[in-house]
């Protein structure tokens, strides 16, 4: 929409791509090395997934397990295209032999005219020459862990050591970059990067970053005892935490640079899920669908698990050495977790104005309880509503511009444009480049600028 098709197909990998809209398709996160990372990122949730295979120490899929998923999985698939997600623990741990078996046997299984899309999650510390001309020759899509600039990634990705890990991910990227491989930067927004939004983005687009994802952090540390499924407090949250409200500051400011300098040129992944949900589209985001339940997660062992935030025993669905995988995603278990989402939103979030954004974003965030004592409201609710609230006038801007075949990016020049009269009028309220005080938004809104874009 506002990107070309492949720049859209290639951003947003590492969440869902266009198949999770699609309710006779479904995607899997697949752990070819289980939890086990070769870092030690002091926000990670998944290293302490290897508590549920005790007395396990090699976390290494089995070739039995990977053929019979890759067979399966493409099977299941009744869309034109499939994607296949690699993730961790660090998923270079197992090894590029592993990788080049699996892009065999998905060549294997792979009826003609279907299309194949390999998507690949790593912290980049490992990275060589090789690995980087595999996935170039094999077009694989690689999203690279980085917080931005050192001061802010090194404060929590730390080895096993404690040490830093910023001057070894940059040369990751110059070798990404050198080989020409699809790139992406995943960045954990957490409470110390979302205090400096502005120099996070620039830093990504001064390295010609041009597909970025924000990963908001929440991290509860919980009591003994407590239920994982039915949380109510936020008195354990992690020093990492990213605050709701810094989060929404945090997308406001990376947001107004981006209208008005980078549309259509910088992909941000949380702006083109915003804009698709605005047009009534899917926003490929499985944080804004009304549902969920069609994104799982596979341990190396052959566990498949409701999703990739709720690895835990009472979210096992099954293993596939066990089950046929598409008798295990049909499961009822599976079929009521997802509409949970909708089925559990409080009546706070049901009356909301930027319902229709967010949808409650993800189940794993839905801790807190309402003003009226109603359980199920987002911790990053403040946030997300700051965010969805500041952006709704220009994204209506840009649907209306799409809708009449106009490119959505000359919302930059309406605002360049109308920057003269904000200069003019001589005011001294920070607001949005685009009218004067009394004059009408640019935004397309039809109310006045003070009334609209320059609350």
């Amino acid at each position: 929409m506002i990107h070309r098709e492949t720049q859209v197909r290639n951003a947003g990998h590492m969440d869902l791509l266009k198949s999770f809209a699609r309710p006779q398709a479904f995607h899997v996160m697949i752990k070819p090395i289980g939890p086990a990372c070769n870092l030690s990122c002091s926000y990670c949730f998944y290293l302490g997934k290897a508590k549920h295979y005790p007395g396990r120490g090699d976390f290494r899929m089995s070739q039995e397990v990977l053929e019979l998923f890759i067979r399966q999985y493409i099977e299941a698939q009744e869309v034109p295209e499939v994607t296949f997600g690699w993730q961790g623990g660090e998923p270079t741990l197992r090894g590029l032999d592993f990788f080049r078996k699996a892009v065999e046997l998905q060549r294997k299984y792979l009826p003609k005219g279907m299309k194949l899309i390999n998507a690949f999650q790593t912290n980049g510390t490992l990275l060589t020459d090789d690995w980087c001309i595999f996935f170039r020759e094999n077009a694989f899509l690689v999203g690279l862990s980085l917080d931005g600039p050192k001061e802010l990634h090194d404060k929590y990705r730390r080895d096993k050591s404690g040490g830093p890990t910023f001057d070894r991910v940059m040369p990751a990227l110059r070798l990404l970059q050198k080989h020409s491989v699809e790139l992406n930067v995943l960045c954990v927004v957490n409470r110390a990067n979302s205090k400096k939004p502005l120099d996070v983005y620039r830093f990504f687009k001064d390295l010609g970053i041009g597909f970025i994802q924000f990963i908001p952090l929440v991290e509860r540390l919980l009591p003994p005892g407590e239920s994982v499924s039915l949380p109510r407090s936020v008195k354990h949250i992690s020093h990492a935490t990213v605050a709701p409200k810094d989060y929404g500051r945090f997308l406001c400011a990376i947001y107004d640079e981006w209208i008005r300098h980078d549309v259509g040129r910088v992909y941000v992944q949380m702006f083109e899920a915003a804009f698709a949900s605005h047009l009534g589209k899917g926003p490929g985001l499985c944080l804004f669908e009304p549902a969920c339940g069609r994104a799982m997660a596979l341990e190396h062992n052959g566990d498949l698990y409701s999703c990739d935030h709720f690895v835990y025993p009472e979210f096992r669905l099954g293993n596939i050495l066990d089950e046929p995988l598409v008798e295990i995603v049909q499961k009822p278990f599976q079929t009521k977790f997802g509409a949970d989402k909708q089925d559990t939103l409080p009546g706070t979030c049901r009356e909301c104005t930027v319902l229709y954004l967010c949808r409650g974003e993800c189940p794993k965030n839905r801790f807190l309880t309402t003003t009226d004592g109603q359980p199920g409201l987002n911790y990053l609710c403040d946030g997300l509503k700051m965010f969805f609230s500041h952006a709704r006038p220009t994204l209506d801007w840009m649907a209306r511009a799409y809708r009449s075949g106009r490119a959505p990016a000359e919302i930059m020049n309406a605002l360049k444009q109308s920057e003269p009269e904000s200069r003019q009028a001589g005011r001294g309220e920070s607001k949005r480049p685009g009218t004067g005080r009394n004059d009408p938004c640019t935004c397309g809104s039809g109310k006045k600028f003070k009334r609209c874009c320059g609350k």
